[in-house]
């Protein structure tokens, strides 16, 4: 019994660990299916937890560095852009929000076509 415990205890940590440890890959995956979530629902609640989500997945990203800056400095111009793209992002997120707790559904949603663009226009620079 006591090693059957101290295996799921074990499982149970390595987990949470990796999952404390995203990839940019996986914080992209996050806001990709965020932002297919939010275009598709009519739940208030699903479209706050995609939202929500969203939002940890870009502050996430903004700790990591894409392939395509790798070497880069931390405050060269370039990555300041990168920071400036989640930061677009994440001001987005918290308008979409806000017009959701209000209870303007589709307002928010409105508001939350522009992560596509803002998407686009980041990819183009950073992918």
């Amino acid at each position: 019994m006591r090693k059957a415990l101290l295996a799921v205890l074990t499982t149970t940590l390595l987990f949470s660990s990796v999952s404390a440890m995203a990839s940019l890959d996986d914080d992209m995956d996050i806001l990709k299916g965020g932002l297919r979530t939010v275009t598709k629902t009519d739940d208030v609640a699903e479209f706050k937890k995609a939202l929500t989500d969203m939002r940890g997945a870009a502050e996430d990203a903004k700790t990591q560095t894409p392939d395509k800056l790798k070497g880069q400095p931390s405050d060269s111009p370039e990555m300041k852009d990168y920071h400036a793209g989640l930061d677009k992002l994440i001001g987005q997120i918290d308008s979409s929000m806000k017009l959701a707790d209000a209870g303007d559904l589709a307002g928010a949603k409105a508001e939350a076509k522009k992560f596509a663009d803002t998407r686009d226009e980041n990819h183009k620079k950073f992918r």
